[in-house]
């Protein structure tokens, strides 16, 4: 075996972006599926104290990073991804869809373009199990699927794909340029800059809360909802679509699942509402509001599980949980953090954008989930971005023609 292991699954989005990672640095891996391996996923749950959390990657030195970023296994490896270039017609804050339909168009229109991600490519679609509403998949597709195809049809020749770097602040250059100061310590220039970060899963704030973050409080049911296959209890916090969407989905994993709701009922289109409330395994609490986490023990095979501390109904009842891990979906908040001093945001840190994606910084352009007013939807998102091109192509195609006038 080589010297670096993959432990993950085959329909993991995030063992998949991991060996991405590997093939794209020309690294050797051996990739084994926990799944179809039992000494493969005791040899998981020994690394981390009984949890079964992938990708679990292993190094040459023994020791290991549990969902790992591209950019800490570009730290671990001392690999310091960097663009090729000084300076692109357009760079595109964040590779998700709406930033790879960017990255697309641009080639077609043979301008030089950068795509620069903080974590890896394909945004929260590559998270998610099933789309159902994506035009020309009627049977639905799996997100990992639908991503690994917006990736690879991003991958032009005109185009660069730097991930595991973040855009850390935006200039204005003398000369009618952005300059973009990046995590690996390059500065590169731009005539336009598309921000394409999206978003987020926001977080309760709970006591208890940050400490049990990725171990026993999760957000994304495809990635971990499997490792608790056969368990007793998962709780699901929220009561919107996706919060509807996990809990069908862990529901045929587990025995129950208890969704705590913070309004008088569940927000989900009817269709989902109904669905999660004719499923016997399901069950539904409205007008709740967690109040505390603390790890517990438990009789599973861990021997752990997380307490959960809530309020409900008109009188405030307090009550307590004790279910195997906690999946929360309570809405989404903008990737925009890097930028708020720069860019003018709303009061919850979404962009704020003229009509045709201009943004309070000369040069600079919006587009997708980061955008105020967007609808947060995959094929929107991928939309959006779209426009917001055909805005930035017609700038630098003009100033291009300029160029060549002058010579």
């Amino acid at each position: 075996m080589s010297g670096i292991i993959v432990y993950g699954t085959d329909w993991c989005s995030d063992c998949m972006r991991s060996k991405r990672f590997f093939t794209a640095h020309n690294l050797e891996f051996d990739f084994v599926d926990v799944e179809a391996d039992s000494c493969a996923e005791e040899e998981v749950r020994r690394l981390q104290g009984g949890e079964r959390r992938i990708p679990t990657v292993v190094f040459e030195d023994g020791s290991h990073l549990v969902e790992p970023t591209h950019q800490e296994i570009g730290e671990k490896l001392g690999i310091i991804p960097r663009a090729n270039r000084e300076e692109y017609d357009l760079a595109v804050i964040g590779g998700g869809p709406a930033g790879l339909t960017a990255a697309i168009y641009a080639d077609r229109q043979g301008l030089s373009t950068l795509v620069v991600d903080s974590a890896s490519f394909g945004g929260q679609a590559a998270t998610t199990k099933q789309i159902d509403n994506y035009p020309g998949f009627p049977e639905g597709v799996g997100g990992g699927t639908l991503a690994e195809t917006f990736l690879n049809h991003a991958d032009g020749e005109n185009t660069e794909l730097l991930s595991a770097t973040s855009v850390l602040d935006l200039l204005e250059a003398d000369d009618d340029r952005v300059e973009l100061a990046m995590s690996n310590g390059q500065r590169v220039r731009a005539r336009s800059v598309m921000v394409a970060t999206g978003t987020t899963y926001r977080t309760l704030g709970a006591p208890g809360e940050e400490s049990l973050l990725g171990s026993r409080i999760h957000f994304c049911s495809t990635c971990d909802g499997p490792a608790y296959r056969g368990r007793s209890q998962l709780v699901v916090v929220g009561g919107g679509n996706s919060a509807c969407e996990e809990a069908l989905y862990l529901a045929t994993l587990v025995d129950e699942v208890i969704m705590l709701q913070n309004l008088p009922e569940l927000t989900a289109d009817i269709v989902l509402r109904e669905r999660v409330l004719a499923d016997p395994k399901i069950t539904v609490i409205t007008d709740s509001a967690i109040t505390g986490f603390a790890e517990a023990q438990s009789s599973s095979t861990d021997g752990a599980s997380v307490s959960v501390d809530f309020i409900h109904g008109p009188d405030r009842t307090a009550a307590q949980l004790s279910p195997d891990a906690v999946f929360e979906f309570i809405g989404l908040r903008a990737n925009s953090a890097n930028f708020t001093g720069r860019l003018e945001v709303d009061a919850q840190g979404y962009i704020c954008t003229g009509s045709d994606h201009t943004t309070s910084m000369n040069r600079v352009y919006a587009a997708g989930d980061v955008r105020r007013g967007s609808t947060k939807q995959l094929v929107s998102a991928a939309g959006d971005a779209v426009s917001c091109f055909l805005v930035i192509r017609d700038l630098v195609l003009a100033e291009k023609k300029r160029s060549l006038e002058a010579v």
